[in-house]
């Protein structure tokens, strides 16, 4: 696992940008093997692994025919062989950089993430150089140049639905089965959602890295989670019958709403869109009393916790919540 420090910025980053910090973590434990950096060449750098067919087809003429001479391109994944070592990774894309420096960069995928530095301008960078600054930055910079591969491929619903294979197939490609991807994050996320378990202080902190498929709604779901949804939604003005079913009517509210408030309207109640209900709801539904708001706490909670009850969890979201009062 990461270093204490690293899952922090990963769980922060995460929570910005509405993805499972368990989930989250998972990727980057198996695109990194749980290390942020190497020391090289007496500084931290960020992983790195070379791709040999990458720098071949971005080469032509000559430096293509130098490139292969020197064993640095090949025409088929797999034909340059990347060192154990990091620094020997660094030192074959030195190489390669002496032939061409931006062809070099492209063929390299970086840090927590492994993104493809031939992603640059895809991914709004102003040149490749600009992502490899982020990606050498420090791992904050890695977390945030993975947040937005993944962001850009429209990937963080499957994320947060722990749809591995799916998430496997666009994230790591067509040979995801081949090198067990999915299983592997699957596992990575059990670990990690057990450890933030155990690590969490309070039940603020608790829900936001436990959102699981309970608190990701779409068009199909049905259940006390949907009709609470659809009564924030109806609160604010954004009428949907609340009959704990959610139709085409509460995907265009949930669309409405997401609009109005600066996300992406695709109708679909996820942890961005809660985050922002429960930002312009007030502190509680005004009618409600006390007790009643302790219930739906502890249904919540049990929902969000399961499998596994956490009574010492549930007990102090209790006692902060009868505080509000």
């Amino acid at each position: 696992m990461f270093e204490t420090q690293t899952i922090r910025e990963i769980i922060a980053a995460a929570k910005q940008s509405g993805v499972e910090p368990a989930a989250l973590l998972a990727v980057a434990q198996v695109e990194s093997g749980g290390r942020a950096t190497a020391h090289v060449n007496s500084r931290d750098e960020p992983l790195i692994r070379f791709e040999g067919h990458y720098f071949d087809r971005r080469l032509v003429g000559k430096k293509q025919a130098e490139a292969r001479r020197l064993g640095l391109a090949a025409p088929k994944a797999g034909g340059v062989k990347n060192p154990a070592a990091q620094s020997g990774r660094w030192q074959l894309l030195a190489r390669a950089a002496r032939i061409d420096k931006n062809a070099a960069l492209e063929s390299v995928s970086w840090g927590l993430g492994q993104v493809m530095g031939a992603h640059w301008q895809w991914l709004g960078y102003e040149n490749v150089e600009a992502l490899v600054t982020e990606a050498r930055s420090s791992a904050a910079g890695q977390i945030r140049l993975m947040l937005r591969f993944i962001e850009k491929s429209g990937l963080v619903g499957m994320l947060n639905e722990h749809d591995w294979a799916g998430f496997a197939r666009r994230y790591n490609g067509p040979l995801y089965r081949r090198y067990g991807y999915d299983g592997k994050m699957a596992e990575a996320w059990k670990s990690y959602r057990e450890r933030l378990l155990l690590d969490s202080e309070d039940m603020g902190e608790q829900s936001a890295l436990l959102t699981t498929k309970a608190t990701l709604l779409r068009t199909g779901a049905k259940g006390d989670a949907v009709r609470e949804l659809q009564q924030m939604l109806t609160s604010l003005g954004y009428p949907a019958t609340p009959d704990g079913d959610f139709g085409p009517a509460t995907a265009r509210a949930v669309s409405r709403f997401q609009n109005d408030h600066g996300l992406e309207p695709d109708g679909i109640a996820g942890p961005m869109t809660f985050t922002a209900l429960e930002r312009a709801l007030p502190p509680a539904f005004p009618d409600e009393h006390r007790w009643d708001r302790v219930l739906r706490l502890l249904s919540w909670a049990a929902n969000i916790l399961r499998p596994g009850f956490h009574p010492r969890i549930t007990g102090r979201a209790v006692d902060k919540l009868i505080s509000q009062d």
